[in-house]
């Protein structure tokens, strides 16, 4: 029985849609169709006006389902933009067990209070991990299940968004007949492709340079231990090499990417410009790993993606910033074919939605009762923004 699957980017610049297809016996799923589309109504990620997003998408599908011959009823989506943020916070749990065994419970119940230390105002919870855990004072390296003692702490990074952004986004999504079954945090989807195991279990850091936004996710024991969003991205570069050679937007964004190469300019000052945007770019991205204590400590270092990753000197200009190795990302561990389009790392965070499901399966800590409690409160939200849309 052929299972599909089907994730949707509602990018700022572009909407992008990709079905894949799990074959059994295959572990990456066989890429199907794509669709794409012109982004209307959002900024900054955001959703802004639900009517223009929401008519973008459906051209999106449309594309796809086209190309495909399938119709698409339901999709994981993506969340991104810059109320998009993680937070760290604490909670322990004396162990119920009368032979002093952790369980299951115990987890759970140590996570969940963790949530409640949170101090959450219009945010929503939509991903869930314990970085750390202690039991008796002394840290845990693995799993606490199992182990004996009397209390358990935990160490909880949870990612949240705004309130209001979810639920535009899941309005979007209802516009165009879509069940959304999963909410996943773009950045954590784009690992899925651009990130080996062994660079997120040694330490690195996942840099999306997108057009009004740069996420980054820093990785550790092969699991998110940070994540951050900045208002700034590759359009700003195109705005600067417009003003500063005084030239159309779109001649600019031409230039930006390597698309025309000469043209009557001077070649310095095209450098000192997209140099000085990157420079204030990656002085963000250092100050955020001051800030968690990873500045300088990356040994898989800087792995970018998005469409502003195409510039030319980016490689260098990061590992002269950050101190860290630093490439671009590549689909070098899929096999899709030599003229897929979805090598642009542009859509790593759309391919890595159909990703996603098979490999966040073996994680223990999904099946805790506080995931669940998200995922009811994010299909709580869809069912109410459904009924409110219902003519």
């Amino acid at each position: 029985m052929k299972k599909i699957v089907v994730g949707i980017d509602l990018g700022t610049h572009v909407t992008r849609v990709v079905m894949a297809e799990y074959i059994k016996g295959k572990t990456i799923p066989r890429l199907i169709a794509t669709g794409s589309a012109e982004s209307m109504g959002l900024h900054h990620g955001y959703v802004i006006n639900i009517e223009q997003a929401s008519n973008s998408l459906k051209k999106a599908i449309n594309e796809a389902e086209k190309n495909s011959g399938i119709r698409i009823e339901q999709a994981i989506l993506s969340i991104g933009g810059i109320s998009l943020n993680s937070e760290i916070s604490n909670g322990s749990a004396v162990i119920s067990k009368i032979d002093k065994e952790v369980t299951n419970l115990d987890v759970a119940k140590a996570i969940a209070e963790s949530e409640k230390n949170l101090k959450l105002l219009n945010k929503k919870i939509i991903y869930v991990t314990p970085v750390m855990f202690k039991l008796d004072g002394k840290e845990v390296l693995g799993k606490p299940e199992g182990m004996k003692g009397l209390k358990l702490e935990v160490k909880t990074l949870f990612i949240t968004c705004l309130e209001q952004h979810l639920e535009n986004l899941l309005a979007v999504a209802s516009k165009t007949g879509i069940n959304v079954i999963n909410i996943i945090p773009s950045p954590l989807a784009a690992s899925l492709v651009a990130l080996t195991e062994k660079q997120k279990m040694v330490g690195c850091i996942l840099v999306n340079i997108g057009a009004e936004t740069v996420s980054i996710a820093v990785f550790e024991n092969n699991d998110v231990v940070s994540l951050h969003i900045f208002a700034i991205g590759s359009t700003d570069i195109t705005n600067d090499i417009a003003l500063g050679l005084q030239i159309p937007i779109e001649e600019a964004e031409q230039i930006k990417t390597g698309t025309i190469i000469g043209g009557d300019y001077s070649k310095k000052k095209l450098d000192e410009i997209i140099e000085a945007r990157l420079s204030d770019i990656f002085e963000l991205i250092e100050n955020h790993l001051k800030k968690i204590k990873r500045n300088g400590l990356l040994p898989a270092g800087v792995i970018m993606t998005g469409g502003g990753s195409r510039i030319a000197s980016i490689e260098d200009l990061s590992k002269n910033l950050l101190k860290l190795p630093s490439k671009i990302g590549s689909l070098e561990n899929f096999s899709l074919g030599v003229n897929s389009k979805i090598r642009d790392s542009s859509w790593f965070v759309a391919y890595g939605l159909c990703l996603y499901e098979k490999n966040i399966s073996n994680q223990d800590f999904l099946q805790s009762s506080l995931l669940e409690k998200t995922l009811k409160s994010i299909k709580d939200i869809f069912s109410s923004i459904t009924h409110q849309l219902l003519p």
